[in-house]
């Protein structure tokens, strides 16, 4: 089994078994004792040294989204637990996104192809697509499976992160990133 063989067998086994965790807030690693106040991240320094291609295969770094609410996803095309869950990024971004927020969800795949060939497939519309081809966005998180999942408030700080799938659009998820896109937004 070739290297990238053996990664991807090691990453399916640890999404398989967080997946098993998953549920609601389950899985979750918070910052705080607060979660869903603006002081979370306080003293936590942006995130760094990420860069991802988009879809027209232009290199981003997570910096060009600063002043955002995201939901940072670390997914595969061939992660079972991680196909699961993208339906409910792509209505959590059809429904939240804009201006004050966005959905990354960054494919560990190393073609943009087979993402979108995926989200075709899988009707995905609203999710723009993302790969992770230098592998730099799993090695700067510490990724230690997939789905990872962070929410990032406007500033670049990680303010929680999840590892396993989960319903992404659920009221629990969804309120709580409305209260920080609205912090935000005051003067």
């Amino acid at each position: 089994m070739s290297a990238f063989g053996s990664r991807r067998l090691l990453l399916s086994g640890l999404a398989a078994a967080a997946g098993l965790a998953a549920g609601g807030f389950a899985g979750m690693t918070l910052l705080s004792d607060t979660p869903g106040t603006p002081e979370t991240a306080a003293g936590r320094a942006p995130l760094r040294g990420m860069h991802f291609l988009d879809g027209k295969e232009r290199m981003l770094a997570l910096e060009d989204f600063r002043g955002r609410v995201l939901l940072l996803n670390l997914w595969a095309t061939w992660c079972a637990p991680c196909r699961k869950e993208m339906p409910a990024l792509d209505r959590l971004q059809k429904a939240l996104g804009g201006l004050g927020f966005e959905v990354v969800a960054v494919s560990l795949d190393r073609d943009l192809q087979s993402v979108r060939e995926f989200y075709r497939q899988s009707g995905i519309r609203y999710l723009a697509p993302y790969i992770d081809a230098a592998g730099e966005v799993a090695a700067a998180l510490g990724s230690i499976g997939i789905p990872t999942t962070l929410l990032v408030d406007r500033q670049g700080r990680e303010r929680w992160r999840k590892v396993g799938p989960a319903e992404w659009d659920a009221p629990s998820y969804a309120d709580e990133i409305r209260r920080l896109v609205a912090a935000g937004a005051k003067p």
